[in-house]
This record gives C-alpha cells, sequence and structure tokens, in this order.
C-alpha cells in the first residue's frame, strides 16, 4: 500500500456512510410502522438500535481524522494548532447550543414562527462558518457580519418554554456540542502528548473506566457540576474519540514499519475483548443504553465501529473501492455542511404546509421516503461544494 497521506479514503468512506445512516434515522424518528431496530432505543430499555450506533460511529471517525489533520502541523511544530482546536471546538459548542435551544423554543409567546427562528438561525451559520478561502477580505467581513448581526437578531427574539429560564440557557450541549468537547479533550491530549502510542491507549482506558465508575456511583461527588465540567458528560463521548485516535496512529506505525498485517489482529482482537466486556458489565451497570450513555453501549459501539473500519480499510485503502461510495462522498468530505443542511430543510418543509403522499408517511413507503431525503441532502451537499459554498470550522 502506498504512504499514507494526511486524508485517507478509508475515512473519508465510514464518515460518509455514517453521516448518510445519520441523516437517515433522523428522518425516520417520527415515522410510524417502520421496523424498531432501526430506532432508537427508549430511554428506559436495555436495548440497541442502528441509531444508537450511529452516533458513537461519527465521534469514533472524529478521532480517527484527529492525526492525520494534525500530522503536517505537528512536524512544522506549528504552536496555533491548540489554539485552532480551542477555536473548532468552541464553533460546535456554540451551534450546539443554539441547537438545544430550539427544543425549549416558546412559539407562542415569541415575535416569530418557529421553523422561521430556527431557518434564519442556520442562515446565519452558514454566513458566519462559510469557506471565505476564495474570497475577498472585504467580501469575508460583509457576509459574516450580516450572519452576526442575523443571529444576534434571533438571540434578542427568542424566548423559552422553561419559566426558570425565559431565554437562552443551557439545557444540554447538543449533538455538536458534543462532538466538540470531545475534540477539544481528545485533540489537546493527542498534540501535548506528540501523538505516542501508549499516551492515547491510556486516555482512552482512562475515559473507558471513568464512564464506568460513573454508572457505579464512585463519581457522585461531581453531580453538581456534572453538567458543566469540562468533561462534558461521563466520559463516554471522549472514550469514543480517544478509540478513534489510538487505531490511527496504530494504522499508521504499523504501516511505517510494514507490519500492516497486524492491524486485523490488532482491531478484531480488541473488538472481540470490548463485546465480551460490554456484555459482562451490562448486567451490573443499567443494561445496554444510548439515553444514559452506559459503560455497555460504549463498550459494544466501539467494538462495532473498530470491525466497521476494519472493513473500509480493506475495502478502500487496499482494495481500492472508494468509487463504491463516490454517490455519497460529499458526506464524507463536507460533512458539516451535510450535517446543517436539514435544518433548512425541515422548517422550509413546515412552512409551505406540504405533505408527502401517503404512501410515504409510514411503513416501506416511509423508509423509502428517508432513503430518498438522504441521498438529496447528500447530492445538495455535494452540489453546493461545486459552487465553492462549504462550511468549515
Amino acid at each position: 500500500m502506498s504512504n499514507l497521506i494526511n486524508r485517507i479514503r478509508s475515512i473519508d468512506a465510514f464518515r460518509a456512510v455514517t453521516m448518510f445512516l445519520m441523516i437517515f434515522v433522523n428522518d425516520l424518528d417520527g415515522v410510524p410502522n417502520t421496523p424498531v431496530w432501526l430506532k432508537h432505543a427508549d430511554v428506559n430499555a436495555d436495548a440497541l438500535g442502528l441509531a444508537d450506533t450511529i452516533f458513537p460511529a461519527f465521534l469514533f471517525i472524529v478521532g480517527l481524522s484527529i492525526p492525520y489533520a494534525f500530522k503536517k502541523r505537528l512536524y512544522n511544530q506549528d504552536a496555533k494548532l491548540p489554539l485552532r482546536i480551542v477555536t473548532r471546538s468552541f464553533a460546535l459548542v456554540f451551534i450546539g447550543f443554539f441547537h438545544a435551544n430550539m427544543e425549549t423554543y416558546n412559539d407562542p409567546a415569541t415575535l416569530l414562527p418557529q421553523p422561521v427562528w430556527e431557518s434564519l438561525a442556520t442562515f446565519s451559520f452558514f454566513f458566519i462558518f462559510l469557506d471565505y478561502s476564495k474570497k475577498s477580505g472585504r467580501t469575508r467581513y460583509l457576509l459574516q457580519g450580516f450572519g452576526i448581526a442575523l443571529l444576534a437578531t434571533m438571540c434578542i427574539l427568542y424566548k423559552s418554554t422553561d419559566p426558570n429560564h425565559p431565554w437562552l440557557h443551557l439545557t444540554w450541549w447538543g449533538i455538536l456540542g458534543l462532538i466538540g468537547w470531545s475534540y477539544l479533550v481528545c485533540g489537546l491530549i493527542y498534540y501535548y502528548s506528540n501523538g505516542v502510542l501508549w499516551v492515547q491507549a491510556a486516555a482512552w482506558i482512562f475515559f473507558m473506566f471513568f464512564n464506568i465508575d460513573f454508572h457505579f456511583g464512585m463519581l457522585n461527588f461531581l453531580n453538581g457540576i456534572q453538567k458543566y465540567m469540562w468533561i462534558a458528560g461521563n466520559g463516554a463521548m471522549q472514550a469514543f474519540t480517544m478509540a478513534g485516535v489510538f487505531v490511527s496512529v496504530m494504522y499508521m506505525r504499523l504501516n511505517q514499519n510494514k507490519e500492516i498485517k497486524m492491524l486485523w489482529v490488532g482491531l478484531l482482537l480488541i473488538a472481540v475483548i470490548l463485546f465480551n466486556l460490554g456484555f459482562i458489565v451490562r448486567y451490573f451497570s443499567g443494561g445496554i443504553s444510548k439515553m444514559r450513555d452506559t459503560p455497555s453501549w460504549v463498550l459494544i459501539c466501539t467494538g462495532i465501529s473498530l470491525v466497521l473500519y476494519a472493513f473500509f480499510i480493506f475495502l478502500v485503502d487496499f482494495k481500492h473501492k472508494f468509487h463504491w461510495f463516490k454517490v455519497i462522498e460529499p458526506a464524507g468530505t463536507n460533512t458539516f455542511t451535510c450535517y446543517l443542511l436539514p435544518f433548512l430543510f425541515y422548517p422550509l418543509y413546515q412552512m409551505t404546509d406540504l405533505g408527502y403522499p401517503e404512501y410515504f408517511d409510514q411503513g416501506t413507503g416511509g423508509l423509502i421516503k428517508c432513503v430518498i431525503f438522504s441521498f438529496i441532502m447528500v447530492w445538495l451537499t455535494g452540489l453546493l461544494q461545486k459552487i465553492n459554498v462549504r462550511l468549515k470550522i
């Protein structure tokens, strides 16, 4: 296999499939008469649906990307990289904060209907985080300034349904916020450890045990500050991301030493260990539950991600079958834009009062509709990319 470069196609393919499935399961939520195993398991259920595995895989991929994204900067001893990590993390946490507040928007008491507010807020993110590398400085300042002014207006107009917090407030971090916190912690660990393999392994194990200790009640003394802690939860998110960092560092080292065949042994052996541990602690720590971030969910989903990534490495990096994923490639190379596009579509759909044909409202028709919608979002992402409209943080 040729030398690995900063962007390897197995990660792009894995990310594209994961992003496509994330749009699919999000759109499927609430569609009646569709298979239960495709959806999130209930909060109190001891179960795992397809939707419960998507976010862990995405966090794992965030970790996979860190060593390659940092490789050139670390080689050049880029002193600005820590600041870059912090600013990217803040951008994700920032948007996630607004997404979480969309869930408590007080439509009757606010000047703008909720779909209008959500679409305008999302448009402001596009103006603020657009990739302006091919634009003049003046154009950038004008468009970003407009985006900031628009978002500030949305902040002023916002009212919450929570009587104790009538304005914008922290409920939870949102999906992007959780990704941002995880990227911050794991990115800084990788940077300050200079990518040493055993440090990545130790950090991964630490976060797994932090999550286990939390669910066994050993960290109850943190309850008062848990919501606001730097770790942003109970270690689950960081465990997924550090697993990805560890795998990429191991991949790079084995490739450099021409011992790449050992990668399969390592990935599959670790996955088997994680599956076994996951089913063992299932009986002692609340079962398998994404909603409660249980250790079983963390261990089993990490094992799933390891097996899947081993498959993508074999198929894409060794057998050079990336063209199989060309149809959804924008979801892997322009993921941020692809994630935000549905936040423009759904409000527009609500404002137009259009409806799907009855066949697509449930059952098999509903599944077909969700698949088509996912492809449309990815296609639009690719179309925007061709005209140099892509988001960058």
